[in-house]
């Protein structure tokens, strides 16, 4: 697979100073391949890399996909044609991406909420079993004093 120049570029700057991340966790972050991410390191560093590449707009990640949106919100309806020409890209897409970070906002909404549902009810069971534990620790205790006075009061059985 071919992949564009952005791509390369977008995964070279996570990769290589001042980020330094490790290559383990970008290429899991951007669904590529170690060996393709040591292969375009090793390559930028002889200076051998080629940035050429079918740009196709399946294959833009979903934070280049949001960066390309924002670019696009603030060209004016006229110079809107030439970049979108120029990125190799058409208006639908900028739609379809729209709907698909706000469908993902919404998504990660409900998630949210049903999570702090979850933990809700956890935090509560944990309480109602805390409370029902500190009432038997509270009982032994008092059994355990009531022992020490009867063994005061009457003396130990074993010692007749």
């Amino acid at each position: 697979m071919k992949y564009s120049k952005r791509m390369k570029e977008s995964v070279l700057r996570k990769v290589l100073p001042p980020e330094n991340r490790s290559v383990s966790d970008v290429a899991m972050e951007m669904g590529i391949s170690e060996q393709t991410i040591y292969s375009w390191k090793r390559q930028a560093e002889n200076g051998t890399l080629s940035m050429e590449g079918t740009g196709s707009p399946r294959d833009t990640v979903q934070l280049e996909r949001y960066n390309l949106l924002l670019e696009s919100k603030s060209l004016g309806e006229e110079n809107l044609g030439a970049w979108l020409r120029e990125k190799g890209l058409h208006s639908e897409h900028l739609t379809l991406w729209q709907q698909e970070i706000q469908d993902t906002l919404s998504n990660k909404d409900t998630t949210i909420m049903e999570e702090n549902r979850r933990l809700k009810k956890e935090k509560k069971e944990l309480e109602r079993e805390l409370r029902r534990k500190e009432k038997a620790l509270a009982e032994m205790a008092a059994l355990v004093t009531l022992k020490k006075k009867a063994d005061a009061i009457w003396g130990d059985k074993g010692d007749e």
